[in-house]
């Protein structure tokens, strides 16, 4: 009687384990599970750029997935689409342009758009397959400029330091064809669209060329015949931003992007990417602003 007892009582005790044992496994099990089902998805930003193709790009996405951002990028053919693609919501954030692009594109489309970061400064370069002095250019020769108002405003400015022309004085940032005043070697200017101021150099005397497309296409800073001072306060305005719609402007995943691009390891890429011609620039949000609402309110008041 005893005997069975103690059997009876030892099986109560092993099947007491069991279930405990089963019940720690399940629980552990339905926690994984649990922990599994609600791992978050990273959040998508859509980044609309005009070039792609630096190993810059590979990093931030690299380091922004760490952080759970999944970082597409939308790539433009020119420089309007990326605003016009932010404005309709078909991107997030956009990352190609200064600020003094910005502000024109702002007052013409009265637009809601803010920078959230800054980028890079890129030098504004005079390049030539026939010349290698500013010097040698021969009277009625050709100068490629890009046509859109920023840009091209900033490679005359770039042409007037050369010696080459002269401008009207107190023309903004944004003069035009029209405000040369003296053109003592009659070149022609020729306004084309940014991108295609590389591949027009067969056939111009030189060609103003953007720094980072300058870069794209192969050439270097240092082989441009002349070129603006990129530590100067004149080149404020042409500080390259990320930029979103106003109403965006404080969304952590957007703000992380941006301050990726100012990791050392991004600068270096950056460097190399570009071959020198663009250099990394940190410069605080509230300033960028402050410099983006001065330029605004020129265009308004030289618009009156």
């Amino acid at each position: 009687m005893k005997n069975r007892l103690l059997i009876l009582f030892l099986s109560i005790i092993v099947v007491g384990i069991l279930s405990a044992c089963n019940s720690s496994v399940e629980s552990a099990s339905n926690t994984a599970s649990k922990q599994e089902g609600t791992k978050e998805e990273p959040v998508t930003v859509k980044v609309g750029v005009t070039g792609s193709d630096g190993q810059y790009w590979e990093i931030i996405k690299e380091k922004a997935l760490e952080k759970n951002i999944h970082v597409e990028l939308v790539e433009f053919s020119d420089y309007i689409l990326p605003n016009t693609a932010l404005v309709n919501g078909e991107v997030d954030i956009n990352s190609f342009q200064h600020l003094a692009f910005l502000s024109q594109f702002i007052v013409e489309n009265d637009a809601d758009i803010v920078p959230i970061g800054s980028t890079v400064v890129a030098p504004l370069g005079l390049y030539s397959e026939k010349y290698k002095e500013v010097s040698e250019i021969p009277d009625g020769s050709k100068i490629a400029v890009p046509n859109d108002p920023a840009n091209l405003g900033r490679g005359l400015k770039v042409l007037q330091q050369a010696g080459l022309i002269e401008l009207t004085e107190d023309v903004g940032l944004y003069p035009i064809v029209k405000d040369i005043i003296n053109n003592p070697k009659n070149l022609e200017i020729v306004e084309v669209v940014a991108q295609q101021t590389p591949r027009v150099l067969p056939d111009v005397a030189a060609s103003i060329i953007n720094g980072g497309i300058a870069g794209q296409a192969g050439y270097e800073l240092s082989e441009a015949i002349f070129h603006d001072d990129p530590n100067s306060p004149d080149t404020r305005p042409y500080v390259n931003v990320f930029a979103t719609l106003g109403k965006n402007k404080d969304n952590e995943a957007f703000k992380t992007i941006s301050d990726l691009y100012l990791t050392e390891e991004v600068a270096k890429a950056v460097e190399e990417d570009t071959k020198g011609a663009s250099i990394v620039t940190e410069v605080e949000v509230s300033e960028l602003q402050k410099e983006l609402d001065i330029l605004v309110e020129n265009i308004k008041q030289e618009n009156r």
